[in-house]
This record gives structure tokens, C-alpha cells and sequence, in this order.
């Protein structure tokens, strides 16, 4: 008997906490709620009952808005930023997963024109091949997002933090639309902190823009369908204007002389004639003209300037980084490498 009372406080403590918690856990502005109730059923035809009922089921996480509000880290350079996505595990683990699902990448591929290597890249560099697709509830993280987006209290933050606000209020309508567009179990739905699903960590309106069938079971599913993955993934980048057979990215070399530039835009827009009067030019010549941008990294070895094409754009889509561009761009690289040097004879 005397072995129980241990356990019977721990329960106890852990009754008390939870009623604490219940306590003090913030209920959404009054007014901000029925905007979002109004809205929800406005703009995509939710019932007010149903958007009622999913309301009463997510939980505010003070882990969330830890995360939201924590300060930026500073910027890493490429030379330390580029070891955490090209790495011998990854790469090696990236050749295992194209190997794997060749045959199911192969014709998205040729269809799409998107290389199968690519696809194969972005779900490493997202997910780690589906390794690590997020621990949070979906429904608690747009919840808390949408309506406890954190306040930093500086003035000129103010316009950015409601606008983020608005962004995940309406991606938390999504979601509510987005399961029962796909028979998805939404408070079973597990994401990052900020509400990015499945192998390719889509938001619910990326998801519901650009997801696809894959396997012809009528279904989008990016949690356990890779066809659908593979397909949506692919999708994504023709949406964003993918040119099958161009080139992402092209090395560069400046000038004796040639001033620093640092475009406004990481859009293709440059011819490369425009460019070399900078005097940035590619090392190697193109065959064709194309337009392009610059973007310089401070590599391991030193500056390194880069031209990027209208594909290395459409990669910035998937996230704005150019680091994160190029990462996913020379992860496919080593990953191919491995491929081509595994059918060599």
C-alpha cells in the first residue's frame, strides 16, 4: 500500500497542473473570433458549426509562440550553412530513397520535367526523406499562430506582425477546408510550429493549390501517399515556371574592378550581356542567352559569386533562401552523382 502514495501524487500534481493550465490558457479576442467565424464561412463556405467545432479542439501551445518569437539567429554564411544539408549521411540516404522509388519518381519526372533527383532533394532537405515531417498538431499550431501571433511591441513590427496574423488565420480556414476536401483526420494532422504537413512540409494552401493525385485513389495525400508527394512536389515547381532541361545555377567569376552588386530581387531578369558589364560572368559559356541573377555566397574557400537562372528562382519558391535554393540544388547534384556512378558499369 505505502508504494501508491508516490504514484497517487504524482497523478495528483498532475491533475492540478493540467486544471492550472486550463485556467490560464488564453481564450481568443471575442471580436477577432466571430471576424474569423464570418470570414471562414464567406470566403470558403465552412459551416459556423463545424469551424465551432474544430475551435473548441485546438489548444493554445505557449511552446509555439516560444518558437514564433524567438530571436532570428544570425545569418549563417554558406560555408556553415551548407554542411547541414550536404552532408555524407544525407547524400547517402538520398541516393538509398531514389533508388528505392525510381520507378515511382521516374515518370513524374518525364511528365513534369522536374528531375526526379530534385524532388528526391527537396524532400531531404525538408523532412530528411520523411524522417522528421513535425511533432505539432497542425490544428494547435495555426490556432495559436492565427490568433496569439506574438507581439514584439516595436512600432515598426506592428503592420508585419497582424499581417502574419491574417496569414495564419487564414491558413488555419484552409486546413478546416483542406480535410474535408481530402477526408483528412485534422486534429490528428501533425506538422512544424508553424503548420507545414508531410514529406514536403506544404501549408494547407500550398497544399490545396498545388497538391495532386499521385497514386489515382482520388485522394491528395502528402502524409502516406509518396506518388502523391512525388507528384505534388513536381507540381509545385512547374506552377512556379520550371523550364524542363534548363540550367538552375551557373559559376561565376567577377572582374578585376567589378563592383559589388547585390540584386533587389532574386528573379532571373538579367541578361547575361547586362550582367557582364557588372563584371560578373559565368566561367563556362551557355551555348544560349538566358537571363539571370547574381547571388554570392562566402564559401569555404572564399567568395563565390553564382549566376542563378529562372530554375534556381522556382527553387526560392519552395522557401525565399538563396542558401536554401542552392542547398536543394547541389544536394540533387550529389544525389544524381551517386545514381549515375551506381548504373555505370
Amino acid at each position: 500500500m505505502p508504494r501508491l502514495l508516490p504514484r497517487l501524487f504524482v497523478l495528483l500534481l498532475a491533475f492540478a497542473g493540467a486544471a492550472a493550465f486550463a485556467q490560464t490558457a488564453p481564450a481568443p479576442d471575442a471580436a477577432l473570433r466571430e471576424a474569423f467565424l464570418a470570414e471562414a464561412g464567406e470566403k470558403y463556405g465552412l459551416e459556423r458549426s463545424e469551424v465551432e467545432s474544430w475551435l473548441a479542439q485546438s489548444d493554445y501551445k505557449q511552446g509555439i509562440v516560444d518558437a514564433m518569437s524567438r530571436p532570428a539567429e544570425a545569418v549563417k554564411p554558406w560555408k556553415d550553412y551548407r554542411p547541414i544539408f550536404i552532408s555524407d549521411r544525407r547524400i547517402r540516404e538520398g541516393q538509398a530513397f531514389l533508388a528505392k522509388h525510381r520507378d515511382a519518381l521516374q515518370p513524374v519526372a518525364e511528365s513534369t520535367g522536374v528531375p526526379a533527383e530534385m524532388i528526391t532533394a527537396i524532400i531531404g532537405v525538408e523532412t530528411s526523406y520523411g524522417g522528421n515531417t513535425g511533432s505539432y498538431r497542425v490544428l494547435d499550431a495555426l490556432y495559436t499562430l492565427g490568433f496569439f501571433y506574438p507581439v514584439s511591441g516595436k512600432p515598426e513590427q506592428v503592420e508585419r506582425e497582424a499581417m502574419r496574423g491574417r496569414f495564419f488565420r487564414d491558413e488555419l480556414m484552409q486546413v478546416m477546408l483542406l480535410a474535408k476536401e481530402e477526408q483528412l483526420d485534422l486534429p490528428a494532422l501533425k506538422g512544424s510550429y508553424a503548420g507545414a504537413m508531410g514529406y514536403g512540409q506544404f501549408m494547407p494552401s500550398s497544399y490545396r493549390a498545388y497538391a495532386r493525385d499521385g497514386d489515382g485513389d482520388g485522394r491528395r495525400d502528402l502524409f502516406g501517399s509518396l506518388p502523391d508527394v512525388f507528384a505534388s512536389v513536381a507540381n509545385y515547381f512547374v506552377a512556379h515556371g520550371w523550364q524542363k532541361g534548363e540550367p538552375v545555377v551557373a559559376r561565376a567569376v567577377a572582374e578585376a574592378g567589378a563592383a559589388p552588386f547585390k540584386p533587389d530581387t532574386l528573379e532571373a531578369k538579367y541578361s547575361l550581356a547586362e550582367l557582364g558589364e557588372r563584371g560578373y560572368r559565368p566561367t563556362q559559356a551557355q551555348g544560349h542567352a538566358l537571363d539571370a541573377t547574381l547571388v554570392t555566397f562566402e564559401g569555404s574557400e572564399g567568395t563565390e559569386h553564382w549566376l542563378g537562372f529562372k530554375n534556381f528562382y522556382v527553387i526560392t519558391r519552395y522557401n525565399r533562401s538563396p542558401m536554401y535554393a542552392m542547398a536543394v540544388y547541389q544536394l540533387s547534384r550529389e544525389i544524381a552523382a551517386g545514381q549515375d556512378a551506381l548504373a555505370a558499369p
